[in-house]
């Protein structure tokens, strides 16, 4: 045992490192709780009395040598980092921290949210998983109505009774409950329906849908915000509205605004007819002011929805939906507001 310390001193002596990393190895080897020095420690009532002095006394030579040599070598190797560190140029520059860039569909309803709240209207937001009377029956789409068919609907399976909602109009009937006119609120969020997935549509996408109700609003209010959105959106002044069918507005048009044919890319959106359609929109129908609780006799309003995706495939010129989820770092990092 005792020419087995012996080697253990010699081992110490001689041990030698440039590495902070191979210091703690060696202090873990010799001095741990697990090392050689209390395996030593624990065999000493195995030694023969005669021997146990030497034996002593070794070991705790051991033990103070190999103590010097961790302390010796990290003194050292600690004293030689600090000394590189004093080289360093403190005046260069650092690395530069790269900007990352907002997603198309954030940037786009942003904008949307700007160009409507200069004209006086608030941002309202309700709940993802909704009731059947908010997302359906409220707004003019009773059990069985065939119109509830136009959105194919993802429903809860323990409660058939609630919902994905398919649109963000049921936050506006959250809101018309809260809140009694006059009223002049967007409604920005994520919707759900159940479609196949493809380069022209997804089973979840993003709306903003707008609400204005007050003493005698009219159609041709409606016209007028729809034309100064399109001027501030897209740069254009010209729109027409299609005559359409929305269970909850009557009447109810598809809003298209001219794009051109200047270009082969506007020949290929507008299908050569140079317009394009953006949103849907209409006067509010009477059921749905009665279903919240405002005379009809009184208040009129009119409602207007679109998709963000559409805008942003428009503005940018994205030609397949899903990107917008592929969460693509090179696609992404493209997009800047647009001025």
């Amino acid at each position: 045992m005792i020419n087995q310390i012996e080697r253990y001193l010699e081992e110490v002596k001689t041990f030698t490192t440039k590495d902070l990393k191979e210091v703690e190895a060696f202090r873990i080897k010799f001095l741990s709780k697990k090392g050689i020095l209390n395996q030593l420690f624990a065999e000493f009532k195995n030694v023969p009395n005669n021997e146990k002095r030497i034996y002593g006394q070794k070991i705790n030579l051991l033990k103070q040598a190999a103590t010097e040599k961790v302390k010796q070598l990290k003194e050292k190797l600690e004293n030689a980092v600090e000394e590189n560190a004093s080289e360093l140029d403190l005046t260069r520059p650092g690395y530069p921290v790269e900007i990352g860039s907002r997603h198309p569909i954030s940037i786009v309803k942003n904008q949307i949210i700007d160009i409507f709240k200069h004209i006086g209207f608030n941002v309202s937001e309700g709940p993802e998983i909704e009731d059947d009377w908010h997302n359906f029956t409220a707004l003019n789409l009773p059990e069985y109505h065939p119109a509830r068919d136009m959105q194919d609907t993802f429903f809860l399976q323990k409660n058939p009774d609630w919902l994905l909602r398919t649109h963000t109009s049921s936050v506006q009937t959250r809101y018309m409950e809260a809140h009694k006119p006059p009223i002049r609120t967007i409604s920005p969020g994520r919707v759900y329906r159940n479609e196949d997935i493809s380069a022209r549509s997804h089973c979840i996408f993003h709306q903003v849908e707008g609400l204005y109700i007050d003493k005698g609003v009219s159609f041709a209010d409606l016209k007028q915000t729809l034309l100064y959105f399109t001027k501030e959106m897209f740069g254009k002044s010209k729109i027409r509205l299609r005559p359409s069918y929305f269970p909850f507005t009557e009447p109810s048009a598809e809003v298209d605004i001219y794009w051109g044919l200047k270009t082969e890319t506007d020949y290929r959106i507008t299908k050569g007819t140079g317009w394009l359609e953006i949103m849907g929109a209409g006067m509010v129908d009477p059921n749905v002011l009665k279903n919240m609780e405002i005379d009809p006799g009184v208040y009129t309003g009119f409602a207007f929805g679109m998709g963000i995706e559409r805008i942003a495939m428009l503005l940018y010129q994205i030609p397949d939906i899903r990107m917008f989820y592929e969460n693509d770092m090179r696609f992404l990092s493209q997009f800047k507001p647009v001025v």
